[in-house]
């Protein structure tokens, strides 16, 4: 299996590049932004991959960085999502963007993606959401963006913020409210960096009157 193809590059075409190793043209298939990124022809370039072998079909998959090839590979994995409309989500989003999509459930980010329907964004909210919420995937969708401050903790406060709204939400309806009037009292709050037993005396306070 190939991990990484380094090389001359000899050819840029829409949807895909050839690079020369040793005399040898590998086909690779990229989305077009991340063939933008890549240097001139004729320069030395190196792009991550993934390998796909089916019966009849034996393809290469090209990627500028392992977080864009993480992003591919969770996504293909969804039911329904093939690596055509992986290519062209990956040519719109960047991997925390993705990430931070699936983690909230934001439906409409997704859906103005390429080829991703409402049904379809709902499956990878449903599919993806705990395993992007795995410290481990935080650490690979975002090593990116090294360098650039905040990104990480961002991503990580999103997710202990919407741990701590589940909490509070089932806490109060442990005390007798419907989770569609909680969720109604939440929206009037401002949640960010707010404790669970704040979330719930403010949540008390608004159902209260």
């Amino acid at each position: 299996m190939l991990a990484y193809i380094k090389g001359t590059l000899e050819m840029k075409m829409t949807g895909y590049i050839v690079i020369d190793v040793g005399g040898l043209g590998y086909k690779v298939f990229m989305s077009d932004s991340g063939i933008e990124k890549l240097g001139n022809i004729g320069e030395t370039v190196k792009v991550h991959t993934y390998y796909k072998v089916r019966e009849d079909d034996i393809s290469i998959f090209g990627f500028n960085t392992l977080e864009e090839l993480k992003m591919f590979e969770l996504l293909i994995s969804v039911s329904g999502v093939g690596a055509k409309t992986a290519l062209g989500m990956l040519a719109v989003c960047e991997p925390t963007e993705f990430a931070l999509a699936v983690i909230t459930e934001d439906v409409k980010t997704l859906t103005q993606m390429p080829g991703i329907g409402a049904k379809s964004a709902q499956r990878i909210i449903l599919e993806l959401k705990d395993k992007i919420k795995k410290e481990q995937q935080i650490q690979e969708l975002t090593k990116a963006t090294e360098g650039i401050s905040g990104v990480k903790t961002k991503l990580e406060e999103k997710i202990e913020n919407e741990e701590k709204i589940d909490e509070a939400i089932a806490a109060l309806q442990v005390l007798g409210y419907n989770k569609r009037e909680i969720e109604k009292a939440f929206d009037k709050l401002v949640k960010e960096n707010m404790t669970t037993e704040e979330l719930i005396r403010k949540g008390l306070s608004i159902l209260g009157k």
